[in-house]
Parts: structure tokens; sequence; C-alpha cells
């Protein structure tokens, strides 16, 4: 009897593909114009990510099973199913249609194979679907690290990390204020939902690039970077602020006219640390920054402020920033910040009122060091702490205002000091016979074993895109290269 329904299940599905896939959205039965989910159902159905039911009617109401689920998760990424299909799990035989996308999704990680069993007719949790939404986005990991992570629902006792990020991603939303109802099923309508909010975040608007510049050689090819911001003077301290050359005038010159030439503003680039912003003195700052901008001729400013920890600092900083506002008038104004972190709340900046002020808030990482196993790693921006900024600051700043800085040359850290290595000096070492080249799925990073020497940490390629991946999924996407000039090619090239 079993071995029957299933065969009349591929009939159906058949009839399915053939004969009702090309019904148009909006004919739908089911389907009043006026029903919440209309739009995502039809530009689900028009995506092909769901096929309409048999009677022409799209099955508003209906469970899915977690089978059901995995086949359009799989559409909606663009998973091709294995065909012919393995077995995989002891309860999925290789002869179902679902078999293929099943098999597809464990060898991305989206699905676990703890007991050997997949439960492919049970119907769908909520809680599951979250979870596998989260691990499908490679994001495993830092769904364990912030299980503890508080949430306003108080029916949430299990799974929390994936249900946080699902939730603070923007994906599924909860019940009521107070209630996720993780045991509740995922109806037909609400996977549609789903599905297209994931859609719309993976294929949002193009992400923005910038970088700053150190000097005039080596310059990359500028065309399509939204600013070039020109290390030309760094902060300084003398009894009042002020600024000291780090560049010529005629190498900033040049900067500037390359970024011109390629359709990049030209933006003054200036760090300073807790020494420099001190309470009292944001008009001087103000001051003195401004007419670095006015007498060089550029097309705006990007202050780094690094280090900040007091609300004297915080004040200060923010008091300049308004200040340089209403001096630079249309000209641009970027705000360097350090991003909130795991280990507390960071005093030094007003992070709403500084996205209020600037065109850009950059958020810079301090980057982690720590012994694994008796190995030291220091891997770059860690996805991680990505994620954590990014969460605790959506509802705070635009997101289309929020900018990530990132580490354009390697790194390397011994335990006693750090230096840091070009573009060219990876590639040379990743070239010698005695180093292997790694990837760090945990921290989303590429490393260098020598055989002499510590590791060579450093975001090539694929660590880009999965930065730009996670930006993009809570809604921004701006990234911003620490040093153009001794970028790594392979980073220059991922950047969008």
């Amino acid at each position: 009897m079993k071995r029957l329904q299933r065969v009349l299940s591929c009939l159906l599905l058949c009839a399915l593909l053939a004969g009702t896939a090309g019904i148009p959205a909006s004919a739908l039965s089911d389907v009043p114009e006026d029903f919440w989910a209309k739009e995502d159902i039809d530009r689900c159905v028009t995506l092909r990510y769901f096929y309409p039911e048999a009677d022409g009617s799209f099955g508003v109401g209906k469970e899915m099973s977690r089978a059901e689920f995995i086949a359009v998760l799989c559409r909606c990424l663009g998973w091709k199913p294995t065909s012919p299909a393995r077995a995989v799990y002891k309860d999925v035989s290789e002869k179902e249609w679902y078999a293929g996308a099943v098999e597809t999704a464990y060898h991305q990680g989206a699905i676990t194979s703890q007991d050997g069993s997949f439960r492919p007719d049970d119907l769908i949790t909520r809680s599951e679907a979250a979870s596998m939404l989260v691990r499908a986005l490679g994001y495993g990991s830092i769904a364990g690290l912030i299980q503890d992570m508080s949430l306003p629902f108080q029916d949430v006792k299990a799974n929390s990390g994936y249900i946080a990020m699902a939730y603070g991603l923007g994906l599924i939303d909860g019940t009521s204020v107070t209630a996720f109802s993780p045991n509740g099923h995922v109806t037909r309508e609400q996977a549609a939902a789903i599905l297209m909010r994931l859609h719309d975040k993976l294929h949002g608007p193009t992400t923005s690039r910038m970088g700053i510049a150190v000097s005039a050689e080596n310059l990359p090819d500028l065309t399509g970077y939204e600013a070039v911001c020109i290390s030309a003077f760094k902060l300084a301290y003398n009894g009042e602020p002020q600024v000291t050359l780090t560049m010529g005038d005629a190498e900033a010159q040049s900067v500037r006219s390359a970024a011109s030439a390629a359709g990049a503003k030209a933006l003054l680039y200036i760090s300073g640390g807790a020494y420099h912003v001190r309470g009292g003195e944001e008009e001087k700052l103000a001051a003195v920054l401004f007419q670095a901008v006015e007498e060089g001729g550029y097309d705006g400013l990007y202050l780094d402020a690094f280090g900040l920890t007091t609300v004297s600092q915080r004040d200060t900083l923010t008091a300049a920033a308004q200040i340089l506002r209403e001096k630079l008038g249309e000209r641009l104004l970027y705000i360097g910040v350090e991003a909130p972190s795991w280990k507390g709340t960071i005093f030094g900046y007003d992070y709403a009122a500084l996205g209020e002020i600037a065109d850009r808030l950059v958020l810079h990482f301090n980057n982690k060091k720590e012994s694994v196993a008796g190995q030291t790693v220091a891997p770059l921006e860690p996805l991680e702490q990505i994620y954590y900024a990014l969460n605790r600051l959506r509802a705070v700043v635009d997101a289309d205002k929020l900018t990530l800085l990132l580490t354009s040359t390697g790194f390397i850290w011994d335990g006693r000091e750090s230096e840091s290595l070009t573009g060219k000096q990876i590639t040379d070492l990743a070239a010698e016979r005695t180093t292997r080249t790694h990837y760090s799925d945990r921290y989303a990073c590429a490393y260098l074993v020598q055989e002499e020497g510590p590791d060579v940490w450093y975001l090539n390629g694929q660590a880009i895109r999965e930065r730009i991946q996670l930006a993009r999924l809570f809604g921004g996407g701006r990234l911003c290269l620490s040093d153009l000039n001794n970028a790594l090619p392979e980073t220059l090239e991922a950047m969008p």
C-alpha cells in the first residue's frame, strides 16, 4: 500500500511539473487579492520555488512536511538536487521525489544526521525551519555561540541560537510579541513569505565598496569604488588637537586625480585614538579637521576614531561630528567607530547619534588572538563578531549607512607581537613548497601554515564573499578595504 502511495505521489508530482507549472500566479484559485501573502506566493510560483496544486490552487493553509520544506529551500538557494539520488538517511528511499533534494541539503550542511533518520513525512516545525535556514546559510557555528543571547520569546527552550539568528536576520517572525511557537507547523504561505525574505536579502542591491589609500604607488583599478580615502594626515596632540602630515601634497594629489578619473569621491582619511579625543575640545578638533579637508580640496572626510571608552570621549566625538557635518555641507562625512563586541558595552561611541550625523558609519573590529588546542589563531574580522555587531545595531543605525572595515593584508601573531604582510608577500608564501593553504569555516578566514614560523591569517575571495552575504542579510553590504595599495589581488577581485 505504501509503495502504491509513493507511485501515486510521483505521478502527481510529474503532473504538477508538466501540467500546472505554467499556471499564472495571479490565477491561483485560493489566493484572494487582499491575502496577506499574495505577493510572496505570486513571486514564489513565478520563480518556481513552489508549484501549484493539481486543482490550480496554491494550497493555502496546508502544513508542509520536512521533505517539502527542504525541497523549496533548495530551489530558493539554487541547489540542484543530486541525480541519481543516493541514500543518506535510512528512512529516505532513493526513489522518492525528494531524495535528491535531501541528499543535496545534507551535503550543503542544511540538515544533519544524528540518528540516521530524516523523518521526511513529519510536519516541519517552526524551530526546525529556523535551524535549516541558519545551517543552509552556513551559520551553525554562530548559532552555537549565541544560544544564550536574550530573546523576546518566552516559549523558546531549545534551538535558541538558531531561532535567534533566523529572527535577528529578519527571516522568521514570532507569532506574537512574546511567543515564537517553536513547535507550531509551517504552512505553505508562511514558507513562501520566509523564502521571499531570504531571496530579497541574498539578491538585494549591489553592495558598494570603498578603500583606504596609503600611497600613490601600486593603486589598483579604482573603477566602481564609491570613495577612495587618502591617508594624508593623522591626528596629533600638543596642548590642543592638530594633524601631522603622512603623505606629501603631490602624492596626495596624484591619488585624488586617480580617484576622480575613476568616478570615485576622494575623501581625506584621518585616524586618531583616545589620546586625541578630549573632553571640551570638540570645536578645536572639528576646526583642524575641516581646515585639512578644505585646504586639500577633498570631497569629504573619513574620521576614524579608535579605542574610545569613556562617556566624555563619546560626547566629544559626537559633538565634533555634528560641527563637521554643518561645516562640510554637501561634502561627505564618514565616521569610523569600534564595533560593539561580545565582551560588553562600549561607552565611547553614541552609535545612534553618529549614525544620524554621518553619511557612513564604518565599523572596525578588534581582531581576536587566542590559543585553541595549543595553536594560536588570529582570524581577521571573524564572522561571529560581524554578526554580533550588525545584530546589535540593526534597530539603531540605518543598515544602508553601516560599512564594514575589512583587513586587506595578512596578519601574523606569534603570541607576543603582531606583524602585517602585504598581498604580494602572502602570494609568494603560498607558492612555497613548504607552505600549506587552509580555510577556517569556524572563522570564515583563510590562513597559511608555514613549516617554520607562525601562521598567516588573511581574507581571501571566499572570506570576502561570506562577509558580503552576511551584510546583505542585515540589509546592508558596504565594505571598506583597509589598504588598497598592498591588498591581496584575490581580495580586490572579490569586492562587489
